[in-house]
């Protein structure tokens, strides 16, 4: 095999290292979240609690707010109901302070509804924070562990492209500028043996013999007709296997 046909099969080597790495890096992510899954989930609800908590605290301050305005109009009627100087006015004091008393009765059994359902959301608060800190450090190792590794495979990745970067630079020009060609067209598989048949490595279609001929004594670099990859000879190694 010529120079530059090994040269393209090991420039293909580090192009599928490093896209084979490059894929492996993306499969982390869904991993990760796949280990964080329980533990978010109850951060989730946790966050959601905290919320509805928060809304009840500023309703239940609302409602006390509306109570003692109130009491101090429930105050204001009954020194009035003392001052009132016929039937008609004490009537009409009467009827009002009634009113506000009901719903002064109204606002403070919210209240207390609202009091106590605060203590269960209180309570129940403090159960998920325990789930949800012990689901945190139960994940926290294998989190890690996945992190560690993905940082690992983006190192290797990035020194591969160096070393590609580097290769690439000693490979005939012309012959890199066919392999790049051909690898923008989405292939994987830029350079494949002929077969000891006589066939594309790639595709395994059947090669003319003419051709087959120019391949292996050659050093002009032939496409496969049928997949249009770089043909270079049979593989020794897979020969003397």
């Amino acid at each position: 095999m010529t120079q530059t046909r090994a040269s393209l099969r090991e420039l293909q080597k580090l192009d599928q290292e490093i896209a084979r790495l490059e894929a492996e890096i993306e499969s982390f992510e869904p991993r990760i979240e796949q280990v964080e899954e329980p533990a978010a989930r109850l951060g989730a609800e946790v966050e959601a609690l905290r919320k509805r908590l928060q809304e009840s605290r500023v309703e239940e301050r609302r409602l006390q707010l509306a109570a003692e305005e109130k009491q101090a109009r429930t105050s204001k009627l009954q020194e009035r109901l003392n001052q009132v100087r016929n039937l008609r006015e004490e009537a009409a004091v009467h009827a009002e302070l009634e009113m506000v008393r009901r719903a002064l009765e109204t606002d403070e059994h919210e209240v207390y509804t609202l009091m106590d359902q605060i203590r269960r959301m209180e309570e129940r608060l403090a159960e998920l924070e325990a789930e949800y800190a012990a689901a945190e450090e139960e994940v926290e190792p294998r989190r890690r562990e996945l992190q560690e590794a993905r940082e690992a495979a983006l190192r290797r990745a990035e020194e591969l492209r160096g070393e590609r970067e580097a290769f690439a630079e000693g490979v005939d020009a012309r012959e890199r500028a066919l392999y790049e060609r051909i690898r923008r067209g989405g292939r994987t598989v830029v350079v494949a043996p002929m077969t000891e048949d006589g066939a594309c490595g790639s595709c395994y279609s059947m090669i003319p013999l003419q051709v087959q001929h120019e391949i292996r004594t050659s050093d002009v670099l032939v496409l496969c007709e049928g997949c249009g990859v770089i043909v270079t000879p049979p593989d020794p190694e897979a020969q003397a296997a």
